[in-house]
């Protein structure tokens, strides 16, 4: 059987060999608890520190500034909820965007629930927020206490103009708080140059394992805390540490500094090229913010007159997966929140793809893709009653 051709690597990505082999002592002979003070236990916290310090590197922050987590989600959560007080929910203010993950979506209407009002700025066409909105906003509304701006999408891998929301955040005296869970370990993610506060982090979307995350707390935010038990980790999230996982995260992170540079110029030329193959192979398509400053391994791509759904079982059964959004909405019946957010009707939004190409990806990979994905498309279109056949045979 022809191996799979995977294209789904914002979803998730295959645990490199090198992180394996690093985490594995940590099972067995090194299976000390970090917070005993034995020797045994100070290996585990040895293991667990080295890794904090790599994950810092990878975001320019400094070891202190790092706790770990379950995953993006719970760090999203953390940091938006810490900054609340819940002795006065109704007296406060938050802001964010209509294409943020649900992991911050879903939080800000929790938030919302509890008297927090919250406001949501708008992208555009290219999924990009316009700064001067957050600026007028942040001039009505002075008393906003976070700011919460994903730094790449998910689905369109739009990058947000974050340094000038970062300034302007700053100016106004307001925390920001951002998910870099798609951005971290494809395009550089500097915590000082974009002046962030709170930066949200996940280690199965580097490499690394899943169930293990970070969040980034710049020394001084008044986080408070969200999880209650021991003193692991300055209070902030108490329980014994994954040290498997927190040990894998950081060695995931150690490659992706490493290797950053070289990935985004190997990868965006195959995703450049399976654009404009399919652009030319597929009538009408077209890519999903196109013009937009993109990390470089994400294209979204609209197939007018094809169920999504449909056409991502049709590839899955010729051996390629890819997806119709954020993995965490599969199955979901509405379209997509973030293609409908930048101007989409919902049938265009349902006839979309994403494609997301990571380190393993190969060029006979992306060749096989260019010949798979228009056949299954044709086929679909044939049997479509929302597609003329004379589109379909036209190019």
């Amino acid at each position: 059987m022809a191996s799979r051709i995977y294209l789904d690597y914002n979803a998730t990505t295959p645990v490199d060999p090198a992180v394996l082999k690093t985490m594995l002592p940590f099972f067995s002979g090194e299976f000390g608890n970090a917070a005993s003070i034995h020797t045994t236990g100070q290996k585990a916290r040895s293991a667990v520190e080295t890794a904090r310090e790599q994950i810092a590197a990878l975001i320019n922050a400094r070891p202190q500034e790092i706790i770990f987590t379950s995953g993006g989600t719970e760090s999203d959560n953390q940091a938006l909820f810490g900054m609340f007080d819940p002795t006065s929910y109704a007296d406060t203010d938050l802001t964010t965007t209509e294409i943020e993950h649900e992991a911050v979506l879903n939080t800000c209407q929790a938030l919302a629930a509890l008297g927090v009002t919250v406001g949501y700025l708008a992208a555009n066409r290219e999924g990009q927020i316009d700064p001067q909105h957050l600026r007028d906003l942040l001039h009505e509304i002075p008393d906003t206490n976070l700011v919460s701006v994903m730094h790449a999408n998910n689905e369109l891998g739009t990058v947000q103009p974050l340094e000038e929301i970062g300034r302007i955040a700053s100016t106004a005296d307001v925390y920001l708080h951002t998910d870099a869970v798609q951005s971290a370990g494809k395009i550089p993610v500097d915590v000082n140059a974009l002046q962030v506060d709170l930066l949200s982090l996940s280690a199965h979307k580097i490499y690394g394992p899943k169930g293990v995350g970070a969040l980034y707390i710049r020394n001084g935010t008044p986080l408070r805390q969200f999880l209650f038990g021991g003193h692991h980790q300055r209070g902030f999230r108490p329980g014994t540490e994954n040290v498997a996982g927190i040990v894998g995260f950081g060695k995931a992170a150690e490659l992706a500094v490493a290797s950053l540079a070289r990935d985004a110029v190997r990868i965006s030329a195959l995703r450049d090229d399976l654009e404009r193959g399919l652009l030319q192979r597929v009538p009408q398509s077209r890519v999903n913010a196109a013009l937009a400053p993109r990390i470089p391994n994400t294209t979204n791509i609209v197939f007018p007159g094809v169920d999504g759904e449909a056409l991502l079982i049709a590839l899955d059964l010729k051996g390629v997966s890819c997806s119709t959004g954020a993995a965490c909405s599969s199955g979901a019946v509405e379209p997509s929140h973030v293609l409908t957010a930048i101007g989409l009707t919902p049938a265009e939004a349902r006839s979309s793809l994403r494609f997301s190409l990571g380190r393993p990806t190969t060029r006979q990979e992306i060749d096989a893709a260019l010949f798979i994905i228009p056949q299954a498309v044709e086929q679909l279109r044939e049997i479509s009653p929302n597609y003329p056949k004379q589109m379909s045979s036209s190019g």
